[in-house]
């Protein structure tokens, strides 16, 4: 699915939820900022995310967990909308945590950034019929997950996230034929930047088909001179969707991508797929699995020429409707020893710097949406 925050609705109690005597729900009272959102046509949602996890490394190649160790808040976010199904609308969703500082310094290309609150989306829209523009800063296109954990199967995100854009400024056209087909064409700053000094400029090409209830495709390019690196950078990134089931799931995401050489980068290819089987244990209950393979063949992404394995088992358990307690083991291996393993030396209190040719994690984290 592409790399956007569903936006979730609160006016369901203000504007029709029906009692078990068919009786209308009581309207929030006059005054209130409930009823001045519902009176609006204004929606608002959010969620909370913390993790804590414990590797046998230094996670090297995940986007968002990090750390060796740790107790993290992964994202707070909330987003206020006003979309209408016609004429001008508007959109701006905030995240702050851990996280934003990731997000944050890829928008800014610096990996020294650590401003914990990112406007990860704001722009204005104007509908008219099957036609949607958006003029602003959107998330990517590209990908099976997203950059909000409640849009994911798994706390951890895969090395194809990690090797895809997270967000685009610039301007999205998309023509909607009808509920079962949709194209897509953008023009935006590239990868991440809110903003660049070259006048180079990526062009976004999408197609999204559901020719059955059960079955999805979408299909995504970017393609443009990069800015930082300063010669063509191309991504294809497919992704389908197939329920077997009311309870099960199967997701394919594949990736190619290529960056072409230029006097401060050698360029290079890569390519990767991740699988995922989503399944449904009981009214609580769900195991999600991830397994993929990352082909950085030339070493652009990750700075050595290798391939990326991994395998992550996800439980998510839901004691209430809107919460859930995820429980994560994922294990990496690569064919080259490259995941990153610190230590300190017991004799000489040193940090010494080791490479491993595999890596484990184990994560627990807590999701709440309102």
């Amino acid at each position: 699915m592409p790399k956007f925050l569903p936006t979730l609705s609160l006016l369901a109690a203000a504007l029709g939820a029906l009692g078990p005597a068919g009786a209308r729900a009581a309207e929030p009272p006059a005054g209130t900022l409930a009823q001045l959102l519902a009176d609006s046509g204004i929606t608002a949602s959010g969620y909370l995310a913390a993790s804590y996890y414990t590797s046998s490394g230094g996670n090297t190649f995940h986007q968002f967990d990090t750390a060796h160790d740790a107790f993290q808040l992964d994202q707070a976010g909330l987003t206020l909308a006003y979309q209408p199904q016609q004429g001008f609308g508007a959109l701006i969703d905030t995240i702050a945590g851990n996280d934003a500082k990731i997000v944050n310094a890829a928008e800014s290309a610096s990996a020294s950034s650590n401003n914990p609150i990112d406007i990860l989306q704001g722009f204005v829209q104007y509908v008219d019929g099957g036609l949607t523009v958006q003029a602003g800063k959107f998330t990517t296109l590209a990908g099976a997950e997203v950059i909000a954990p409640t849009g994911n199967s798994n706390f951890s995100r895969s090395f194809l996230f990690y090797a895809e854009p997270m967000t685009h400024t610039g301007v999205r056209a998309t023509y909607a034929f009808d509920s079962a087909a949709s194209v897509i064409l953008g023009v935006n700053n590239g990868w991440n930047y809110t903003s660049v000094s070259s006048g180079s400029k990526t062009v976004e090409l999408g197609i999204a088909l559901s020719p059955t209830a059960s079955f999805s495709f979408t299909a995504q390019s970017y393609i443009g001179n990069d800015p930082v690196d300063l010669a063509r950078r191309t991504l294809i990134d497919t992704v389908a969707t197939y329920n077997a089931t009311a309870t099960l799931q199967f997701v394919a995401s594949y990736d190619w991508g290529q960056q072409r050489a230029s006097a401060v980068t050698a360029g290079g290819q890569w390519s990767g797929i991740a699988v995922y089987v989503n399944k449904r244990l009981s009214s609580r209950w769900r195991v999600s699995v991830r397994g993929e393979s990352f082909d950085d063949r030339d070493g652009f992404v990750t700075g050595t020429p290798q391939t990326l394995k991994e395998v992550t088992v996800t439980f998510g358990y839901d004691p209430a409707a809107d919460f859930e307690l995820r429980l994560e083991g994922r294990y990496d291996t690569s064919n080259r020893p490259t995941f990153l393993y610190a230590h300190t030396d017991a004799a000489t209190g040193r940090t010494i710097a080791e490479y491993s040719a595999h890596q484990s994690e184990l994560a627990v984290q807590g999701v709440y949406s309102f």
